[in-house]
């Protein structure tokens, strides 16, 4: 007989349950969040467990290598689908949601998510860090601005290097205003100084990639974009054509289809990884608004633009990318900014027409 388990995985404790192979209960228990103790309530099952699933999360990543390691057929769920499979279930626990992800695994209605490497999650962690600490800096900055016009100071246009002397010159006849401010552009200055440390970081390890500098080559796409795509994809042998990884990104339109009478395409489902989606679609920007040279993908990018506006053309763009750039990394092959020349063979009794024509 066969049996399949689920772990709940919280901060402290993980919900085990395991199930026959129809749906009776064999057993239900709570462990630590450890690899070793969850391996040891699993270990008399070991041998006929067929899967043991859990949601994608923060410990996903470290539960799943730990537990494979140890001989454990892991699952990993992706968390909306099975979000929606336990929201039927009459109460809302650590137990229950155990219980309806062992159900889940032995009726085979899930969706199974792509663990990445180890390297690809270390190589996240530089590109999440860079962004929190820009994202602060900009938030000081913005605060600073704001919190000046209640006194009648308008900061007005200025530019990153003289924000500072500008501010100070402002708030310089109050002095209790002068040392609130100095307080927040020290803190502006430190972030700024610790942001540029990571950001270097960032050009260094990709100056090492061959991947990413392939990827570099195309026009629009810098450093943040070529290693973002990188870790988010992981490996390019997972998407059997380049086509889906635009999918893959939420760079796709969702469709509403019921009988025949409805059927709406709506906005890009904007699924995925959206710090991949947002580097993307401001390479598609640079590309169709600041490169000057000529390129198919800019050129079709311009004709959407006209027709649709600028904003659809950069996800078009953007979306195009994607899958350009798997294919790059897939036959190791380099960015073409024209489209290969194909001559149609004339065919049958058109042929000497044809060949008259272009003669």
């Amino acid at each position: 007989m066969e049996y399949f388990a689920g772990l709940d995985v919280s901060m402290e404790e993980t919900s085990i349950c395991v199930i026959d192979q129809e749906g009776k209960f064999v057993l239900e228990t709570k462990v630590e969040t450890d690899p070793d103790a969850i391996f040891a309530a699993l270990r008399p099952y070991a041998e006929r467990l067929r899967r043991v699933g859990h949601e994608a999360g923060s410990f996903s990543p470290w539960l799943q290598v730990e537990l494979q390691q140890r001989g454990l057929p892991m699952v990993c769920l992706e968390a909306y689908h099975a979000r929606s499979a336990l929201s039927a279930m009459r109460n809302k626990t650590d137990r229950t949601d155990a219980q309806g992800i062992a159900h889940i695994v032995r009726t085979g209605w899930f969706k199974q998510v792509h663990v990445k490497s180890e390297d690809s999650y270390r190589l996240r962690l530089l590109l999440t860090h860079r962004r929190n600490l820009k994202r602060k800096f900009l938030d000081i900055e913005n605060a600073i601005r704001h919190s000046i016009k209640t006194f009648g100071l308008k900061l007005g246009a200025v530019s990153r290097g003289q924000f500072e002397e500008r501010v100070r010159e402002l708030v310089a006849q109050d002095s209790l205003i002068a040392g609130v401010v100095d307080c927040m552009l020290r803190a502006r200055a430190a972030l700024w100084q610790e942001y540029l440390r990571l950001h270097k970081l960032v050009v260094a390890v990709v100056s090492k990639d061959e991947v990413c500098r392939r990827f570099m080559g195309i026009p629009g796409v810098g450093p943040i974009s070529a290693l973002a795509f990188k870790t988010s994809v992981d490996d390019p042998g997972r998407f059997r054509r380049s086509k889906t990884v635009g999918a893959y990104l939420g760079l796709t339109a969702r469709r509403w289809q019921s009988g025949t009478s409805i059927d709406v395409s709506g906005h890009i489902s904007k699924a995925g990884d959206g710090e991949v989606r947002h580097p993307l679609y401001e390479a598609a920007n640079i590309m169709l608004t600041r490169f000057k040279g000529f390129s198919s993908l800019k050129a079709w990018g311009l004709k959407i633009a006209k027709k649709r506006g600028h904003k659809r053309a950069c996800v078009a763009v953007a979306r195009k990318l994607s899958v350009i750039m798997h294919a790059m990394w897939r036959d190791g092959s380099t960015f073409r900014f024209k489209a290969a020349e194909t001559q149609e063979k004339p065919q049958g009794k058109r042929a000497p027409k044809l060949l008259a024509a272009t003669a």
